[in-house]
């Protein structure tokens, strides 16, 4: 059976093309105002590398922002599935997923066989999530790759105090004009998502293996954070944006 996956994140929209549950072919682009359309284009350019058509497809999930609204797909699958079931498919050992990405984080207890223990989501600040990091970045002239590199140079820690996105901003161009270090800064800014995101995984329940999952989890300077408050070795899948999408076709699949 050949389904489909589509995750309608924030920032990109990831497509993923399974046969028999194995991953034929993956395509990701930025996200915009016109969903349906871009959510096509993402799966045109999965099923392109896949050296397929619509046709070949039996199933179609999508999951993700705005994942109501796309009329192609004929199995809608809540966030938190699709990231339990595309997590627990390439890592059984896992239990508990932490999933960050441009505008919010969650993180999910889960049992062996996918079901749902308990959730918790950053939703309601971007403090927790990509979108910060990036917005600080800027802040302090760099890209957000350089900016996640050079945390991992800084010599002391530096509390984040602000709970929102905009007053943590305000301390970030305090610690600026402080001449703070730009190391000591990104440090900062990592330091404070991650624990926003600890609190809310130990709400839920941490597993013995985590697994870290979204655009965030290419960030090592937030890896690194994450690693010292969780007190462990969080997993990461070679491409963590895929997982959500991955998900939404197995659920199509069944």
């Amino acid at each position: 059976m050949i389904t489909a996956g589509i995750d309608m994140g924030s920032a990109t929209i990831k497509a993923v093309i399974l046969k028999d549950g194995k991953v034929l072919a993956q395509n990701i682009i930025d996200t915009g105002r016109e969903k349906e359309k871009l959510a096509k284009e993402a799966l045109d350019g999965a099923l392109k590398k896949a050296k397929l058509s619509l046709s070949d497809v039996e199933h179609i999930g999508v999951t993700g922002v705005g994942y109501k609204i796309i009329p192609f797909a004929d199995k809608q699958v809540t966030v938190v599935g699709a990231d339990a079931k595309g997590a627990l498919y390439l890592f059984p050992s896992v239990r508990t997923v932490i999933d960050i990405g441009a505008e919010e984080g969650r993180a999910i207890k889960c049992t062996p066989d996918g079901r749902i223990v308990d959730f918790a989501i950053n939703e309601k600040c971007a403090a927790g999530a990509g979108s910060f990091t990036e917005s600080m970045s800027r802040a302090i002239e760099l890209s957000v790759q350089e900016f996640a590199k050079v945390s991992l140079e800084s010599t002391q820690s530096i509390p984040l105090n602000a709970q929102c996105a905009v007053f943590a901003e305000s301390e970030v161009v305090g610690l600026i004009h402080a001449k703070t270090s730009k190391a000591d800064i990104a440090r900062a800014v990592h330091d404070g998502i991650s624990a926003r995101i600890s609190a809310m995984a130990r709400t839920v329940g941490l597993g013995k293996d985590v697994l870290l999952i979204g655009g965030m989890a290419r960030n090592v300077g937030l890896v690194a954070s994450l690693n010292k408050d969780l007190e462990l070795e969080v997993m990461i899948p070679k491409e963590p944006e895929f997982i959500g999408a991955i998900g939404a076709a197995l659920s199509a699949a069944e």
